[in-house]
């Protein structure tokens, strides 16, 4: 995706849409979301391919839609860890690996789902 993406043989527009489709459509039956960026999303493709048309490609990464478990805190973005305790905290600043995944062009269009904390479910 990212050689297409360089070669504007594919739009990060036409990417993004594409996977946010995908995570509305098949997201809810595998609860595989908490949160979808989507209006989020399309601007930062908007930005990625007018970057890239003007000759500023970042890397293979530049374009190409993520997305971060709800573990990593996502400025702006609300990060509930997976618990009810932080249902309503919303970090103001990236994680330093969210950071740098943005840096390199990724667009995050969703928040993974997670079990509480991170941590596996009770054995039984």
């Amino acid at each position: 995706m990212a050689t297409l993406i360089e070669r504007r043989e594919v739009s990060p527009i036409e990417v993004v849409t594409a996977a946010l489709e995908r995570a509305e459509t098949d997201g809810p039956y595998y609860n595989t979301y908490i949160t979808v960026l989507a209006e989020q999303a399309i601007e930062e493709a908007r930005t990625a391919e007018q970057e890239i048309l003007q000759g500023n490609y970042r890397g293979p990464l530049h374009g190409i839609p993520l997305s971060i478990k709800d573990i990593y805190w996502t400025k702006g973005v609300r990060t509930t860890v997976g618990s009810r305790v932080l249902s309503d905290f919303v970090p103001d600043e990236d994680a330093t690996v969210v950071a740098r995944l943005r840096d390199a062009g990724g667009i995050l269009i969703a928040k993974a789902n997670t079990y509480q904390f991170a941590c596996s479910p009770p054995i039984r």
